[in-house]
């Protein structure tokens, strides 16, 4: 037998928490995290690494953290700061709530589900700190966390027969691993703000299939392998 894993327990959680249109404020809060993203970077002064006195934010040579600090790299005061930081806000309660329900979508508990499950929250946790001082230390811890919980969901999908949710995780993780490459070594960082946006709309797909699938099941009153559902 394995761990008592919370998430997975519907005996003793209360039944409003159950309901389908609750696994709908996810996919609300992605939504609500791009839209507010790019309302911030029509508030964004100007200014990038690459060219710092340029005017506005540019897709090509600005950081998505570029919008997060007070103050804009051209020295301005930053008027994209406040929508930043409830855009992340607003993604890091999303993807908390859905972590926290993902066990429901596997039928066999076991300690690498209940690893995921940790892992999963504190990165989560530890990325709604990366508009902080801290920025560089917070991208490592939640990176740290965040490769586990990654790895341990992948395996965790294969094994329930989601191959296709598997294989786009593992795109996931690839192109994770090559921001973190870069973010190190500095190798082809004139390229790492494009990588991470790409980087981040690929989370967000593979996020709100996770989020479709686990609904579904939800609805269904039923778990039931990924096999049996086409995934």
């Amino acid at each position: 037998m394995g761990p008592n894993v919370p998430g997975p327990d519907t005996k003793k959680t209360h039944p409003w928490l159950l309901r389908p249109a609750m696994l709908l404020l996810p996919l609300v809060g992605m939504l609500l995290f791009v839209l507010l993203y790019l309302l911030a970077t029509f508030h964004y002064p100007g200014g990038s690494y690459a060219m710092p006195q340029k005017d506005g934010f540019s897709f090509w040579h600005n950081y998505l953290c570029d919008l997060l600090d007070q103050e804009a790299i051209n020295g301005e005061l930053n008027g994209a700061s406040s929508y930043a930081r409830w855009a992340l806000g607003v993604l890091c309660a999303s993807l908390l709530w859905l972590w926290a329900n993902l066990p429901r979508l596997f039928n066999r508990k076991s300690w690498n589900l209940y690893l995921m499950w940790v892992m999963g929250l504190l990165a989560l946790l530890a990325m709604a700190f990366l508009g902080s001082e801290t920025h560089d230390s917070i991208v490592r811890i939640s990176g740290a966390f965040g490769l586990v919980a990654l790895v341990s969901c992948i395996v965790e999908l294969h094994k329930a027969g989601y191959p296709k949710l598997a294989i786009l995780g593992s795109s996931c993780l690839l192109v994770f691993l090559l921001n973190y490459y870069i973010y190190e070594t500095g190798i082809l960082m004139r390229s790492l703000p494009v990588i991470q946006k790409l980087t981040f709309a690929l989370f967000l797909l593979w996020f709100a299939l996770l989020n479709r699938v686990l609904l579904r099941q939800l609805r269904h009153g039923g778990m039931r392998h990924g096999h049996e559902q086409g995934i």
